[in-house]
C-alpha cells in the first residue's frame, strides 16, 4: 500500500511513539543497571531513550572510539559534497541525558554473572545488557584480501579513516582512470549503499575527470532500488551507452561470474568468478559481512553469523537478559539500515525499561526510510511502517512508499533536500 510523504511522516511519528514509550514507568526502588555495548546508531539511541523512558535506570554506554562517523551520508564525502567533520559525532549529548559514557573496548560479556569486561581492565555489572556490535567482515571469502590489505585497498564500509583514504585515491587518480567497486553478497549493511557510492563517485568524476569509468562487479543479480538508480544513471551518466560512466556487471542467480574472488593488491587487480582479471586505478572491495566480533565472543550468533532475537524485545534467543539491535540482529522483515537500527533501539529501550519495572513490554511498531542521492538534484527514497506479526515470527511492513519513476525534476531535487534534513534530524535524535 502506498502512502503520501505527509502520511508516512505522520505514521512514522505515531509508530515511534508507540514503539518508544507506551505508558509512564514507575520505579520499584531496586537498582536497575543497563550496559550498552557499542555507541553507533543503535547503541547510542538505546542509551539515550532508556534514560528518557526511565531516568532511574543507570545506563552505561561502552564504546571504543571517542567519536563516531556515520556510514549514512559518507558517500557524499567521496564526491566532495560533504566533509568528514560533518559526519562526525561525539557523546557529550548522551552524557547530558545522564548516560555514563566509557571509552573502552568490550572484550567479554558473561551472561551468567551478568558482567561486561573491557580491554582496559574494567568490569561492569548489569541487569540487562544491550549489544549493538555492528558488522565485521568475512575476509576468508576473497583470496588476497584481509584487514591489513584493506588499509590500502579500502572497503570504507565503516566510515572513518578508510573513507578519507578512498577519497584521496579518487583525487589522485588520472582522468581516464578506472574505479572498480565490488559490492558484497546479501545480507549486508545498507543494501543501496554500494550503488549510491557508485553514483556519488560518478558525480565527482563527471565534473572533474570525465574520461573516467566505474565498473561494479556484483555477486548479485539485482539490487535495492535498482530501477530508480538505473533511471538516474541513464539521465546523468550515460548508462548503457557507448560513453557510459557506470557499468554494472551482475552475476546470474546462483553463480559468482562477476563476484570478486581474488585481489592482487600490488597490481590493483581483481579476479572474478569467471576468471576474468580486471585492473583498477582505484579499487573499492566490500567483503561479505557478519555480526561484529563481540557478538561471537558473547555467544550471540548462530550458524548464519548473525544474532537471532525475539523481535518483540530484541532479547537474544541464545543468551538471557542480553538484547541485540542494529545491523547484527536478525530482524526479519527489516533492512540493515541506520534508520532501522534507530527504530529497533527505541523498541528495545522501551521493552527493557518495562521489563526492569516488572511490566509487560507494549506492542512494538517500527519505521524505516532510506534516501540515496544519485547525483545533482537527483534523490530517491523508500519508506516503510512496520508492525510485529501476530505470531512474532517477522516484522511486517504495513504501509510504505517509493519515489515514483515519473517524479518531476522538482520532486527529485526535493528528495535531496529531504535526505539532508533527515540526516540532520536523525543525528540530533541520536547524539543530542
Amino acid at each position: 500500500m502506498k502512502i503520501t510523504r505527509r502520511g508516512f511522516v505522520k505514521g512514522a511519528g505515531a509508530a515511534t511513539a508507540i514503539g518508544m514509550i507506551g505508558t509512564p514507568y514507575i520505579a520499584l526502588g531496586a537498582s536497575k543497571k543497563v550496559v550498552v555495548v557499542g555507541g553507533g546508531t543503535g547503541g547510542a539511541t538505546a542509551a539515550k531513550y532508556l534514560r528518557m523512558a526511565d531516568p532511574t535506570i543507570e545506563v552505561t554506554l561502552i564504546e571504543a572510539n571517542k567519536d563516531y562517523y556515520t556510514c549514512y551520508m559518507s558517500n557524499e564525502v567521496l564526491s566532495g559534497e560533504r566533509s568528514m567533520d560533518s559526519i562526525k559525532f561525539g557523546y557529550t549529548g548522551l552524557a547530558k541525558h545522564g548516560v555514563n559514557v566509557v571509552n573502552d573496548m568490550v572484550t567479554a560479556i558473561d551472561a551468567t554473572a551478568r558482567t561486561v569486561k573491557t580491554a582496559g581492565g574494567q568490569n561492569f555489572s548489569y541487569d540487562r545488557c544491550i549489544v549493538a556490535p555492528g558488522i565485521d567482515f568475512k575476509w576468508e571469502t576473497i583470496e588476497g584480501y584481509d584487514e591489513k590489505v584493506a588499509e590500502t585497498i579500502p572497503h570504507a564500509w565503516k566510515a572513518g579513516v578508510q573513507t578519507v583514504t578512498l577519497r584521496k585515491q579518487l583525487e589522485d587518480m588520472k582522468d581516464g582512470g578506472t574505479v572498480v567497486i565490488a559490492p558484497p553478497p546479501n545480507p549486508f549493511r545498507c543494501p543501496p549503499g554500494p550503488y549510491e557510492r557508485a553514483s556519488q563517485i560518478a558525480h565527482y568524476l563527471k565534473h572533474n575527470k570525465p574520461k573516467s569509468k566505474i565498473i561494479i562487479l556484483d555477486p548479485k543479480s539485482k539490487f535495492s532500488k535498482q530501477g530508480l538508480f538505473v533511471q538516474g544513471w541513464k539521465a546523468l551518466y550515460g548508462y548503457e551507452t557507448d560513453n557510459a560512466m557506470i557499468e554494472w556487471r551482475p552475476s546470474a542467480q546462483g553463480s559468482n561470474d562477476n563476484a570478486v574472488v581474488k585481489v592482487d593488491a600490488a597490481g590493483r587487480t581483481v579476479t572474478t568468478g569467471f576468471d576474468e582479471n580486471i585492473k583498477a586505478d582505484v579499487l573499492n572491495v566490500i567483503p561479505a559481512q557478519k555480526a561484529g566480533k563481540i557478538a561471537f565472543a558473547a555467544g550471540l550468533t548462530n550458524e548464519s553469523g548473525w544474532c537471532p532475537v525475539n523481535l518483540h524485545t530484541f532479547e537474544s534467543t541464545l543468551q538471557k537478559n542480553i538484547h541485540v539491535i542494529g545491523d547484527a540482529s536478525i530482524a526479519k522483515g527489516m533492512p540493515k539500515s541506520g534508520y532501522a537500527a534507530n527504530s529497533e533501539a527505541k523498541v528495545c529501550a522501551a521493552s527493557v525499561a518495562a521489563l526492569l519495572n516488572g511490566q509487560e513490554p507494549g506492542v512494538p511498531a517500527y519505521v524505516n526510510t532510506c534516501y540515496s542521492i544519485v547525483g545533482e538534484n537527483w534523490g530517491i527514497s523508500v519508506a516503510g511502517v512496520y508492525k510485529l506479526a501476530q505470531d512474532g515470527s517477522e516484522i511486517k511492513q504495513i504501509s510504505g512508499g517509493l519515489t515514483p519513476a515519473d517524479a518531476t525534476p522538482e520532486m527529485r531535487a526535493r528528495e535531496v533536500a529531504y535526505a539532508h534534513s533527515w540526516f540532520s534530524n536523525i543525528t540530533k535524535d541520536i547524539f543530542m
